[in-house]
């Protein structure tokens, strides 16, 4: 039967868009038979975009063929964060002057309250349908199914293949309530050896309130842009020389340190130990611990010296520090009274990502992960894990920032025993509950090794970046044979956690960024004080003052530029310091001097133990 026969076993069913089983999702238009596991989609749910957006991307790519005519050719067109996009390949060049008239077009479709039909093919019946439609790349994608059916969706004239899911008609998009926003190159399944295809991104909320909350915060997120402010504060750079991994300048690796030397003082204190593992190893151990089979496209090979290029490389720069440890904690006999060992590594790690998704700090090929790994019994699951919750909210309650928490449960496809699962789940509730912090299940999304707790953090105009994890391991521990001796003197199978709460160095840093909009915090700040003379004759009295403020632990330096105050602190207020010190005659005389702040503007003349009673204040 059509899904949307069974809407009325649920409540408020006017409001359904669709359900989902598991991880899928499965629209009105689709037939089900088993409804006990279908969960509702509801119009005000996050979930509800997937339906609108999806079929938003179909209406902009039925709108290009209408202005640019039926021998346009479509690639892809999915949805993504706040919106979608479609790939196309036309002989026009489309600009973002084009946009209104692809835009006005689409309201023409919505207006038109198309209807949705979903048709089921058989493979032949699909590849002779879009070989008369000439719709190549479609036909590519056929051949590439390994199912005898394969599903369309049709509404007027356009016609795409496509999984779903879908609204019922056109009319069901918000009129006023999507925008596209720019068109970019996009190499056709992202290989750089296919053809460059066209790809038109649009953005779509349930509200024309709502497109243009999200429009200034778009503004506004330009501004803090942290590959401009990077550059501009001189943190760090990148060079084609080494792609997609960072230079760190002097105040950039200021910022890194500190945040290490922070979360180092935070983890010694709750009972971690540090290590270091290499940064290459044999390829038996990435065979052993699956990467090797499962992420091998991902990492970087290497030959040693006595290979030749003929051979299988033997050795790779690692892609995540987990076997590392693993062979630390194996290289002693561990009892029950040893544990847990919570092996902590600010591990350099290596990953292949592909250009299309390569962005600034936030997706790069080489960073720095705050990583640990607990190795522990199952009976000391809930208490550890309160424990990692406590230091996350610690570490983000110490950055201002808000977040919100998910539990992801046991999918379909998983490994270990139902017991075991069930378990490593309920200690997790408990821990989250104990603690009383509210979080949102989501079923069936845990990693098929065991389940996890995300943190999303909320920065300051709103957006959420995942950053900590708390990960339950029941796969590493059997592929290693790690085991522990318990108390009746057998051996018996850890538990292991992997947990960060950086995540990355490089993409924190990134959201820090933008999250203070380049305005660090005191203490985090690689310059605190700047002194600014108003001529020459007052440098050696602005050495006094660095000279004391430099005693009291403060970072501090003269501007000895001969330009005008006034040029001085617009220079200082464009490199963000946090606060400025400015001396004269009035100063010198009276032993005092002159603060602005960078935030809250002039503060008045100040003795130099109000300064510092200010300074310390602030950190």
């Amino acid at each position: 039967m059509k899904a949307k026969e069974i809407v009325k076993n649920f409540s408020n069913p006017e409001k359904i868009v669709g359900f989902k089983e598991n991880n899928e999702f499965i629209d009105l238009l689709s037939e089900v038979s088993d409804i006990s596991r279908l969960k509702p989609i509801y119009i005000d749910s996050e979930d509800y975009y997937e339906f609108v957006r999806h079929t938003a991307a179909h209406v902009m790519a039925q709108a290009v063929q209408r202005i640019y005519g039926r021998n346009t050719k479509l690639g892809i067109g999915p949805t993504i964060e706040n919106g979608f996009y479609y790939d196309i390949d036309i002989d026009t060049t489309i600009s973002e002057d084009d946009l209104p008239k692809i835009e006005e077009e689409m309201r023409k479709i919505v207006q038109e309250n198309l209807k949705l039909e979903k048709l089921i093919l058989t493979k032949e019946e699909a590849l002779k349908l879009f070989s008369e439609l000439g719709q190549t790349y479609k036909i590519e994608l056929i051949n590439e199914i390994n199912d005898y059916y394969v599903s369309v969706y049709k509404q007027g004239e356009f016609i795409d293949l496509c999984k779903g899911p879908h609204v019922e008609k056109t009319g069901d998009i918000p009129m006023y309530g999507f925008k596209l926003t720019s068109v970019a190159g996009a190499y056709w399944k992202g290989n750089e050896k296919n053809k460059m295809l066209q790809r038109i991104y649009g953005i779509l909320f349930r509200t024309k309130e709502e497109l243009e909350k999200y429009l200034l915060q778009v503004e506004e997120a330009k501004k803090r842009d942290h590959r401009k402010l990077g550059k501009e504060l001189k943190l760090f750079l990148f060079f084609d020389e080494s792609p997609a991994i960072p230079f760190w300048l002097p105040n950039g690796m200021f910022i890194k340190n500190t945040l290490i030397s922070y979360m180092r003082e935070l983890l010694y204190s709750n009972g971690y130990v540090e290590i270091q593992t290499p940064m290459i190893m044999k390829r038996e151990l990435w065979e052993k611990s699956g990467h090797w089979q499962n992420y091998r496209e991902n990492m970087y090979l290497a030959f040693t010296e006595d290979e030749n290029i003929q051979d299988e490389p033997s050795i790779a720069i690692k892609p995540m520090s987990c076997p590392g440890s693993i062979l630390v904690f194996k290289s002693e006999i561990r009892s029950y009274r040893d544990l847990p060992i919570r092996l902590l590594e600010f591990g350099n790690v290596h990953r292949y990502e592909r250009a299309g998704v390569l962005h600034g700090l936030l997706r790069v090929r080489g960073f720095t992960q705050d990583d640990a790994h607990i190795f522990l019994t199952p009976e000391q699951i809930k208490e550890e894990t309160i424990n990692v919750i406590q230091i996350v909210d610690t570490v983000y309650k110490k950055f201002g920032f808000d977040y919100s928490v998910e539990l992801s449960t046991k999918p379909e496809k998983y490994i270990g025993t139902d017991e075991m699962w069930e378990i490593s789940t309920n200690s997790l509730k408990e821990a989250l509950d104990e603690i009383g912090i509210k979080y949102d299940i989501k079923e069936g999304e845990g990693a098929f090794y065991g389940p996890k707790i995300d943190f999303h953090l909320k920065d300051a105009i709103g957006r959420s970046h995942q950053c900590g994890t708390i990960q339950l391991d029941m796969a590493l521990p059997e592929k290693f044979d790690i085991n522990y001796i318990g108390e009746d003197g057998k051996q018996h199978r850890v538990v292991m956690i992997h947990r960060a709460i950086y995540g990355s160095l490089e993409r924190f840093i990134g959201i820090l960024i933008e999250h203070y909009a380049g305005k660090f915090p005191l203490w985090l700040s690689p310059l605190q004080v700047i002194i600014l003379p108003i001529s020459e004759k007052f440098i050696n009295y602005a050495k006094k003052i660095e000279s004391i403020l430099k005693e009291n632990k403060f970072r501090v330096k003269i501007d000895t530029d001969s330009e005008k105050l006034g040029f001085k602190i617009r220079r200082a207020q464009i490199e963000k310091i946090p606060f400025m010190v400015i001396v004269g005659q009035k100063e010198m005389e009276e032993n005092t001097i002159s603060l602005r702040s960078r935030d809250n503007g002039d503060l008045g003349n100040k003795s130099i133990t109000e300064l510092i009673n200010i300074l310390n204040n602030s950190v």
